[in-house]
């Protein structure tokens, strides 16, 4: 076989599937669900106990602002094992490995099948910063941006096929319309329009005895991604509407950025910033890429991405996602150019420099990291001897491959030490985040759950508050709003437990306690984060009162 295709196949099928196992699956459930994860649950939860299964509803209220896709795959995993956090964001992680199959897949395209290139990029993609993050929570953004990888890699068969392109449209219209259904069209602008610029730029696809199917895949992808729209506008056409002027207003107001504010998006790739940021400059050091389409194609698919994101006012660094997709191909193709330059000694002083100080300096920020972990892990107690030795052990090889690949001047090495890392990080290194990070004096109200005298007793809220969707998810079940100085809505809600800020004799109307009894459950605080940190908040404290009505 020409050397050109690179590593057989079942070679990359087998590492592939360990490095993904290990970054979206092992230790996913540790850290304590923010904000949107439990948006995402909650929702699923009512589609399992409440039925809610095209309607949907987060805390009790209609939720359209999504399309339940993500959903309804997470609501799975209620049935499975309730409240299973680490099977509700491995479905995340399922859809991550989907969108890591369709990486290697294009990139195979848009190398001209070139094994090396598209593998060594993968592996770039699974340790990028962004893309692990979001493919270890059940983050709905993954989902969109895995069927839409999909959706691209039957488009470009379809195109490429002189025959059979029929079933290849078909499929890609599908795939498509999963990714409308599984966070609208945020995709289709993140994704798809840059590839298909892109892809018309330097492919100029045939399109003779082609446009029927295209049409086709066009349909099918609006019936796919579009008849649950069409379902809920039937019957809560005013609440379709007014999520949709509330989503396109928040486009344009809701936290609103400077144009330029994804000036440093190669921060999200983490340990690849000074990597990304040589590849990025490469056709200037290196003046024979600038005709090189294998360069240009995810180049330019990358400024496209990063310009279309920041003509958005709404910016998030989650957001970035869809541009670490050409990042990896870009930073995938300046390892395999160096390498095919060393193995050929056609290298340029400048070639060595960069390679130099892009392995150099991994191996010493990875050297340190044991230094770090002593002081921040070992010694606080986080950490115990035997996981920081394994941990050091890891760090030395991964610090040692580095150095080897700078003496043989083997880049690939380098990126085989930073999955070593990865691995190692998420394996032994991982478990020790629960207690740096969590706040190891919550005392949640999830406990309520299991208390015997709370058992189908509703819970309440003071409604001149705001309830942060997070104590939803702790405890478990819907917490309404009551009218606490509304005598006629307090008797109306008994019996049920009532969440204060304060004590409920200073919340609520003084005339109840004529028709109820109280019994104080307990105080509890749901911060995510220990004391001191930003993220902990007195939003997260609240008193329980039980409210019974008297004999």
């Amino acid at each position: 076989m020409d050397n050109r295709y690179g590593i057989k196949s079942k070679y990359i099928t087998i590492v592939l599937s360990i490095v993904c196992i290990f970054t979206f699956f092992v230790h996913n459930g540790v850290l304590i669900p923010d904000i949107m994860e439990s948006r995402n649950i909650i929702t699923a939860r009512e589609m399992v106990y409440d039925g809610n299964w095209l309607i949907t509803t987060m805390n009790g209220d209609l939720r359209f602002e999504k399309p339940p896709l993500p959903t309804w795959l997470t609501a799975v995993t209620e049935y499975i094992s309730a409240d299973s956090i680490c099977l509700q964001r491995g479905m995340a992680g399922l859809a991550a490995c989907l969108l890591v199959l369709a990486f290697y897949l294009i990139g195979l395209a848009i190398f001209d099948r070139d094994r090396n290139k598209s593998f060594i990029s993968t592996l770039i993609l699974c340790t990028c910063y962004s893309v692990l993050l979001l493919g270890r929570t059940a983050s709905w953004d993954i989902y969109t941006h895995a069927f839409m990888m999909m959706g691209i890699w039957f488009m470009i068969r379809g195109f490429q096929r002189p025959k059979k392109f029929v079933s290849q449209f078909f499929w890609a219209g599908v795939f498509t319309g999963l990714s409308i259904m599984s966070k609208g069209p945020i995709s289709l602008y993140g994704v798809l329009l840059p590839w298909i610029l892109v892809f018309i730029l330097f492919c100029l696809p045939k399109m003779k005895g082609k446009w029927g199917s295209v049409i086709m895949m066009i349909l099918v992808a609006a019936v796919v991604g579009g008849w649950w729209y069409i379902y809920v506008y039937a019957f809560h056409s005013d609440a379709v509407s007014s999520v949709l002027a509330k989503e396109t207003g928040n486009w344009t107001s809701y936290t609103v950025k400077p144009w330029y504010y994804y000036w440093d998006f190669f921060l999200e790739t983490g340990i690849w910033t000074l990597l990304m940021i040589t590849a990025l400059l490469m056709m200037v050091w290196s003046p024979k890429e600038r005709g090189e389409r294998e360069y240009l194609f995810p180049f330019i698919w990358l400024v496209l991405s990063l310009v279309l994101l920041s003509l958005i006012p709404e910016k998030k660094t989650r957001y970035l996602l869809p541009v670490m997709l050409p990042s990896s191909y870009l930073m995938g193709y300046l390892v395999c150019s160096w390498q095919e330059k060393f193995d050929r000694r056609k290298e340029k002083i400048i070639d060595r420099i960069l390679f130099h100080s892009n392995v150099w300096i991994l191996a010493v920020l990875i050297g340190v990291l044991p230094i770090a972990l002593f002081f921040f892990a070992v010694r606080p107690g986080y950490m115990g001897i035997v996981p920081f030795v394994l941990m050091t052990l890891i760090c030395f090889s991964a610090s040692y491959l580095m150095s080897r690949a700078s003496k043989l001047y083997k880049p690939t090495m380098m990126v085989a030490g930073v999955v070593l890392l990865f691995m190692g990080m998420e394996l032994v290194a991982m478990p020790v985040a629960r207690f740096i990070v969590n706040n190891p004096e919550m005392n949640s109200i999830s406990q309520t759950y299991v208390m015997p005298e709370l058992d189908g007793i509703p819970f309440r809220y003071n409604s001149q508050d705001d309830l942060r969707i997070e104590m939803v998810y702790a405890a478990k079940r819907k917490i309404r709003p009551l009218e606490v100085g509304n005598l006629d809505s307090l008797r109306a809600a008994l019996p049920c437990a009532v969440l204060t800020h304060t004590s409920l004799k200073e919340e609520l109307n003084p005339e109840i306690f004529s028709y109820a009894d109280t019994m104080f459950v307990g105080h509890f605080d749901d911060n995510p984060r220990p004391s001191g940190n930003r993220l902990n908040r007195p939003i997260f404290v609240y008193n329980v009162t039980l409210l019974l009505p008297k004999e």
